[in-house]
């Protein structure tokens, strides 16, 4: 079992940034990939990035250049620093783990409003 917790989320304004944690727990040493999603109200959940363990990362062209994921492996933890915030990224973000099967971390709320 793997364990996801994310933290960092909250209330931003338009063009504001916003970093997001996601710390890993459990049977980790099996990972093999982790990475963000995102769920607005009202829509489905849509791949936002991901990071290999090899540190090779792709991102959803609707936050290219805005959004940088990056993992500290001393800490078992991943991190969306995203910037030029916009409306539309407002959704409940949730980091994801790996290893054959999928581990879902409970979400965090972003908020993007003037």
């Amino acid at each position: 079992q793997v364990q996801l917790v994310e933290s960092g989320g909250g209330l931003v304004q338009p063009g504001g940034s916003l970093t997001l944690s996601c710390a890993a727990s459990g049977s980790i040493n099996s990972i093999l990939y982790m990475g963000w999603y995102r769920q607005a109200p009202g829509k489905q959940r849509e791949w936002v990035a991901t990071i290999t363990i090899g540190g090779t990362t792709t991102y959803q062209d609707s936050v290219k250049g805005r959004f940088i994921t990056s993992r500290d492996n001393a800490n078992n933890t991943i991190y969306l620093q995203m910037n030029s915030l916009k409306p539309e990224d407002t959704a409940v973000y949730y980091c994801y783990a790996s290893r054959g099967k999928v581990y879902w971390g409970p979400g965090t709320q972003v908020t993007v409003s003037s």
